[in-house]
């Protein structure tokens, strides 16, 4: 007998399902358009004081102001990216999208991881350069600038921290920001050198502490959007353990075709083939399963096939429950896609 969730007990299911999806599938309890408020709070003060700080770093020749105002142009661009996405994953799924629009939002923050790497290169590079022959910096400028910058970034990090970080999308901005933060931190301490002491190289020193806090948030950004779209397990979840937990229920005997992946930050499924004992009641299976993967994993999205052992015979091969010897399900898939979990120790 063949399981899928569109009988009865499947429509009560995905009832459940989406009762408890909407209770805790926003764990901040931050509603999408209170996301777009702050997020849009952040962009508007940070395009005024990325305006000032171009006009001031080009006065004052100085590379961390200008690397400051590049990084801010990146944040306004990730803030905007993360508006559309927010945008584009709110609509509902339809036609060939069967899951909507809901990855616009990894696509925003790998775009985010991306540019925060490429720009740490280019930065890099510059500031190697300005080692080996610095010019003239105006220490002064440079202070009350970045100190000035430290304020708004604290003000902009404080808005989208407001918001919901579980999601990829708004965390990717939220990193930007940050690093733009420790960014200025740093810049107000080379403006103090340079002011103090005279030493010029200073300023690209603290260009290079910029851009190796570009280069974590950026790799950070593009290793978690990766691992969405390579469909890999959440981060902390075994899917060798939740297998072996699965098989370790009663009367399942064999669990294959397992997958586990997200379809966005903060959004797990998982599927997975099911082979319960001949006389096993699989409708109770189902529902205790999709209970456990709920209450211990958070995975809410499940899609469980559940099978008696030795019903995909033939169309033409009669079953027969009842007390003989118990089928093997070793031959059951010429082919599992994964690892097979079956009751006692086995490799993985």
């Amino acid at each position: 007998m063949t399981e899928h969730a569109h009988g009865n007990d499947g429509a009560e299911a995905h009832a459940e399902d989406r009762a408890h999806n909407h209770s805790h599938g926003h764990q901040h309890a931050v509603s999408p358009d209170a996301d777009r408020r702050w997020l849009r709070a952040a962009l508007i003060l940070i395009t005024a004081y990325m305006a000032v700080e171009v006009v001031i770093g080009v006065m004052a020749q100085s590379l961390a102001l200008i690397s400051d105002a590049a990084h801010m142009l990146t944040d306004a661009v990730s803030i905007v990216l993360a508006l559309i996405a927010m945008r584009l994953a709110a609509r509902p799924a339809r036609g060939g999208y069967t899951y909507g629009l809901k990855r616009a939002e990894i696509l925003s923050a790998q775009a985010n991881g991306i540019t925060l790497l490429l720009l740490s290169a280019w930065l890099a590079y510059e500031a190697v350069e300005r080692l080996i022959a610095p010019p003239e910096v105006t220490g002064g400028l440079v202070v009350i600038t970045a100190l000035s910058g430290i304020v708004v970034n604290l003000i902009c990090t404080w808005f989208l921290s407001r918001a919901n970080r579980s999601s990829l999308n708004v965390e990717g901005a939220y990193q930007h920001i940050l690093t733009d933060l420790f960014g200025f931190i740093a810049t107000a301490v080379s403006g103090f050198i340079v002011l103090t002491t005279g030493f010029e190289r200073a300023d690209a020193i603290a260009t290079l502490v910029v851009v190796a806090l570009m280069l974590k948030a950026g790799t950070g950004l593009v290793r978690e959007s990766g691992r969405i779209f390579m469909e890999a397990a959440p981060a902390g979840v075994d899917p060798d353990a939740l297998g072996d937990h699965l098989v370790s229920a009663d009367q399942v005997v064999e669990v294959h075709d397992l997958h586990i992946w997200q379809i966005t930050s903060g959004q797990p499924a998982l599927s997975a083939h099911i082979l319960v004992a001949p006389a096993g009641d699989c409708h109770k299976v189902r529902r205790s399963l999709q209970q456990l993967l709920s209450t211990e994993y958070g995975i809410t999205h499940a899609t469980l096939q559940v099978d008696h052992v030795g019903e995909q015979g033939s169309p033409d091969e009669v079953l027969t429950l009842g007390t003989g010897p118990e089928p093997q399900p070793a031959n059951h898939c010429e082919d599992t896609h994964g690892p097979v979990h079956r009751p006692g120790p086995h490799r993985h």
